[in-house]
């Protein structure tokens, strides 16, 4: 595999000139030669996990989620150990080697809540967790007077395996007070990942794009991450994907198939020091996640056994690991799974 240091570096004004105003076929073959010089096997990974959501109940309110419930509302929910074996076996017995576990900022839960859920998977289930994104994590810290670290290094004593890159949405608190505003802020969610990479923990970066930001501050949350994956190493990929609007107190225009692959290419060509772009076909549909393996994607993410947060804003795409299979073969890629860590399957 080639390292970083064998493809030009992009600066912060001519990363934003290119994805201002270079045309959208040359972007993305640019985009498209970085994927196959970091990965000349022609091979595209997936992985077989669920997302499971334990509550919907959350005191952030953000302005975008049509997922979440106040508490006391009738439709809030904490799922019972029961309901949670089930749903795992389930996605064992389909060949899944993870699960995706979050929720909200439920105002009742503590740590120790949290603990328990996580020995009861490692007790009863053989299954890796990837679980509780950075604002989940901060939230936890601030509620019992821990440190980031010290709430860190017990969810891990617990069974916690790795950290998905949720609640990222863009990495400046300029936005972030606009759509987010009882959430942690950039340096905040950058300090929990830092910390999560420090103790051993590999994670997972992400980019909501397509609702009150710039193209400015994209780049600046593209940058925030590329700079902190030159301190640590810990991100094992970054997955940008548009903001679906419907259902939600944003109104906005959704962003285009083209809007999305550009973003999708300018992120492979400034973040060269993280090995794995993941297509989003969960917001773009199976047609245009295909044409993203050529826009610098070299993965096709999850075959999402269950999906609830964008399902609530209006997106209901699905695919089989059959159909992700022929997506990718058929693009002319060899199809691999994968566990957490991107190893074969």
């Amino acid at each position: 595999m080639a390292t970083r240091q064998s493809i030009k570096r992009l600066d912060f004004h001519l990363a934003l000139d290119l994805y201002r105003n270079a045309d959208l076929i040359d972007l993305g073959a640019r985009a498209d030669a970085v994927r196959r010089t970091l990965h000349p096997e022609g091979t595209v990974t997936y992985v077989v996990d669920r997302n499971i959501n334990y509550t919907n109940i959350c005191t952030s309110g953000c302005f975008f989620c049509a997922f979440y419930r106040p508490k006391g509302h009738t439709e809030g929910y904490i799922l019972s150990k029961d309901a949670l074996k089930k749903k795992i076996q389930e996605t064992i017995e389909l060949g899944g080697t993870q699960v995706l576990l979050q929720g909200g900022m439920h105002p009742d839960l503590g740590l120790s809540f949290y603990e328990d859920l996580l020995g009861f998977i490692k007790d009863n289930l053989n299954i890796h967790v990837h679980g509780f994104s950075p604002p989940e994590i901060f939230f936890l810290s601030r509620k019992e007077g821990l440190s980031i670290e010290e709430v860190l290094k017990r969810l891990i004593r617990a069974g916690l395996g790795s950290i998905p890159g949720g609640g990222a949405e863009i990495l400046v608190d300029r936005v972030r007070k606009v759509v987010s505003p009882r959430k942690c802020t950039a340096d905040q969610w950058l300090e929990v990942m830092e910390k999560a990479h420090g103790l051993g923990l590999r994670t997972t970066a992400t980019m909501m794009f397509g609702h009150v930001e710039t193209l400015e501050e994209r780049l600046e949350h593209i940058f925030k991450i590329r700079d902190l994956q030159d301190k640590t190493g810990g991100f094992t990929a970054f997955i940008p994907w548009s903001f679906q609007p419907e259902n939600t107190r944003i109104s906005v225009r959704k962003a285009t198939a083209a809007e999305y692959l550009r973003t999708l290419a300018i992120s492979r060509l400034v973040l060269d020091n993280i090995p794995n772009i993941q297509a989003s076909w969960v917001t773009q549909g199976a047609k245009i996640a295909q044409i993203a393996l050529f826009f610098g994607a070299n993965d096709m993410g999850s075959t999402m056994i269950e999906e609830n947060v964008v399902a609530a804003a209006g997106t209901s795409f699905r695919l089989s690991r059959e159909e992700m299979v022929r997506l990718i073969e058929t693009a002319g890629f060899n199809a691999q799974q994968r566990d957490t860590f991107y190893r074969p399957v």
